[in-house]
């Protein structure tokens, strides 16, 4: 499993590190099939806590998460939005092959 972020809005402060408990927003798709391997197109929407008008609240790089979201919230700053691109899906949820878009918003840690 790889993840890709890019960057929309930079956070202020100090660095989420491994271990921490994150509050964050996400939304979270399928990446469509048969797009270039540089285009990041969204597909089907599986899960949205935006839409849920729920925040997220969870410890990073402990296991609790996909690798792919360890690896791209850890180093996130408070009000940072990212999208990460996570190249396998989610067993149970999303075929094990599928790539994964998320929109993801921290809004603190502690």
């Amino acid at each position: 499993m790889g993840v890709e972020k890019i960057i929309h809005e930079q956070g202020q402060g100090d660095a989420v590190q491994k271990g921490q408990t994150v509050t964050i927003a996400y939304t979270g798709w399928e990446r469509v099939k048969g797009t270039a391997d540089n285009v990041w197109e969204k597909g089907s929407k599986f899960d949205s806590s935006v839409d849920r008008n729920q925040d997220f609240v969870v410890p990073v790089g402990v296991g609790r998460l996909i690798k792919g979201w360890d690896e791209g919230i850890v180093g996130m700053k408070p009000g940072e939005k990212a999208t990460l691109h996570i190249t396998q899906g989610i067993p149970g949820v999303i075929g094990e092959e599928a790539d994964l878009i998320f929109d993801v918003s921290l809004k603190s840690f502690k």
